[in-house]
């Protein structure tokens, strides 16, 4: 086993040789964007996103002598431009932050809300689930936003600069527009057929009714234009007043096309769930693992549960000894259970009762890791335990299947020079979100609370994941920040629905347990488990002898050719940041340092 000492002192060789490869803060203006660097090395801070211009933002604020809190609000405005059909002020995230003078972790829920008229048949006519294309591209799955009212409560409580100034980035890039890469054009492909529906998304994204040119200069004035409006008037411009109206006009009556043939349902959102919405401010999960302490996200998040249950289940092995395949099969079972838990028990804990404390007891968690062995697979779907009277090896109630949520979604992570951290993931659910464009405001909306269970996931099984009135949709985001004595060691973040938590976990222990550094970590074919009958593998796991392997005690799988993106940053021993961002997966992301070679 690896102890937090060993891992420091391998750290600061890796660093030394990264840091001659690590990607500078922004050179002086060009025309060329700033270029994509999946790992740096320096001091004064770092920015990790999936995005150079968004981790360009984030690192101007950071030079100019902002926090962490302000470097994240800048590059999450700059990826409502680049990443718009990610994230955005239409969708909703949450928000993980360490602050280094108290050495306390803080979590802003900014999960976006259901209208106060909402049942748990929300998705439902004549007694059945209405089919996802139809909830998915709807005013239906709209969701109140989150996004604007995270900023400010992140602001008004860590931040040093004033919104309008954090803003000003973004604005400049909306309005000046940046240059189109083959993910951005492949994302507009996959909605063209939604996207062409709607007469605002088709003339912003589809311009002349094409696909956007690989290296063209994509712009959008009206995003310009609102950001200028939420920087003059406060992120309660979009709750309030035209920019709401606008929102609730959309939602209500759909802009779609007269020719369409699509069905596009009405929602029922209404200016008082606008200006009803509020972030939550809560206490975050914790786990110890190997002598250090890892927060995420407490519910109506199931990440940090969910990443947290399963760490629990793996401490009892010594996971640094196992053979590769071995490593995999314990880290796909307590997956697997971790997820059985999850859908039986978490939702949101304004609506139902979620045993968030219990379901992170290590008693609980041996209870159930008594399950996996060694030389067979368990069967999905895997029934329940029960947190609040664990009995060893015992499964409560019967199995239900995972439901399906969408597998977009972006990430971010930053630190400064002071030693702040945060780990910020947000969304607009699907790609292209509801693929409603709000008319005049260039931004999507999401298609949120699709993330709801349509109907229980098994007849007779209770679902804590069914609409309601103003509930928090359940969500898979785990933003993640690991402490060591009080002191930051690592964050990390991924999107990807549900698989950000098979992500977040497996980029752990990837690096705490197996030694890789952590772009390397990030970088690993993954895997994803989710208590379904087949375990998910990229192609650099599918294509391995650790399949073979892995089948042979009874695992099976399917292919899935992306998981996740996950980015990370990192103190080292010596006091630096490494920032680390995928080396291939949505074509590269975007690490950055202010200071790359020394102290200024």
């Amino acid at each position: 086993m690896r102890g937090p000492a060993a891992r420091q002192l391998a750290l600061v060789a890796l660093a030394g040789a990264l840091v001659s490869t690590g990607a500078a803060a922004p050179p002086p203006p060009t025309t060329a964007p700033p270029a994509k660097v999946p790992v740096a090395v320096g001091y004064g801070g770092a920015v990790a996103s999936v995005d150079a211009d968004a981790s360009a933002a984030g690192i101007a604020v950071l030079r100019n002598g902002g926090n962490a809190v302000d470097a994240a609000v800048a590059t999450a405005a700059a990826l409502g431009v680049t990443e718009p059909y990610s994230a955005g002020i239409g969708g909703g995230g949450y928000f993980v932050y360490y602050d280094a003078r108290t050495r306390r972790v803080h979590t802003i829920d900014g999960r976006e809300t259901a209208p106060a008229t909402a049942t748990e048949t929300l998705f439902q006519e004549n007694g059945l689930p209405i089919p996802f294309a139809e909830s998915q591209t709807s005013g239906l799955g709209v969701g109140v936003p989150g996004t604007p009212a995270t900023w400010k409560s992140a602001l008004d409580a860590w931040g040093t600069r004033p919104l309008d100034r954090l803003l000003k980035p973004a604005e400049k890039l909306a309005r000046d527009g940046f240059t189109v890469d083959s993910t951005f054009r492949a994302q507009t492909e996959l909605n063209q057929d939604r996207f062409k529906d709607f007469p605002a998304t088709s003339k912003l994204f589809l311009p002349g009714g094409a696909l956007p040119v690989v290296g063209s200069t994509f712009k959008n004035p009206d995003l310009a234009a609102t950001y200028a409006e939420l920087g003059r008037k406060g992120t309660g411009a979009l709750y309030r007043g035209p920019i709401a109206e606008d929102i609730v006009r959309a939602v209500r009556t759909p802009p779609v096309d007269p020719a369409a043939t699509r069905k596009v349902r009405a929602g029922d959102l209404t200016t008082g769930d606008l200006r009803a919405y509020a972030t939550k401010r809560q206490d975050p999960t914790r786990v110890g693992y190997r002598g250090l302490d890892v927060y995420s996200m407490a519910p109506s998040s199931s990440g940090g549960t969910t990443v947290g249950e399963a760490l629990n289940i793996l401490e009892r092995t010594d996971l640094s000894k196992l053979s590769e395949a071995q490593y995999l099969h314990r880290f796909i079972e307590a997956s697997r259970i971790s997820f059985a838990d999850r859908g039986r028990w978490v939702g949101d804990p304004a609506a139902v009762r979620v045993p968030t404390r219990e379901l992170l007891s290590q008693r609980f968690a041996d209870s159930r890791a008594c399950l996996i062995s060694p030389d067979r697979t368990l069967t999905s779907p895997l029934a329940p335990g029960d947190p609040r009277n664990p009995a060893p090896c015992a499964t409560t109630g019967r199995a239900a299947p995972t439901t399906y949520e969408g597998e977009n979604t972006t990430h971010l992570t930053a630190a400064d020079r002071w030693g702040n951290v945060v780990s910020y993931t947000l969304t607009i659910e699907s790609t292209g979100g509801s693929a409603i464009t709000v008319p005049g405001r260039g931004f999507l909306l999401n298609n949120e609370l699709t993330d709801f269970s349509f109907a229980p996931a098994a007849p007779g099984v209770p679902d804590p994941n069914l609409p309601g009135p103003g509930k928090r949709p359940r969500s898979s985001m785990a933003p993640t920040i690991v402490l060591e004595d009080g002191r930051p060691v690592l964050a990390v973040g991924s999107p990807g629905g549900a698989t950000i938590i098979t992500t977040v976990l497996q980029t752990l222990i990837g690096h705490l347990d197996r030694g890789l550094p952590l772009v390397d970590a990030i970088a690993a074919p993954r895997a994803s488990q989710r208590n379904q009958t087949t375990t998910e593998l990229e192609p650099g796991l599918w294509n391995s002898p650790l399949r073979a392997e892995l089948e042979a005690i009874g695992q099976g799988f399917r292919q899935n050719p992306e998981i996740g993106a996950a980015t990370g940053v990192q103190r080292l021993p010596d006091g630096r940041w490494l920032a680390a961002a995928e080396t291939s997966r949505r074509g590269g992301g975007s690490a950055m340092v202010v200071h790359p070679h020394g102290r200024p």
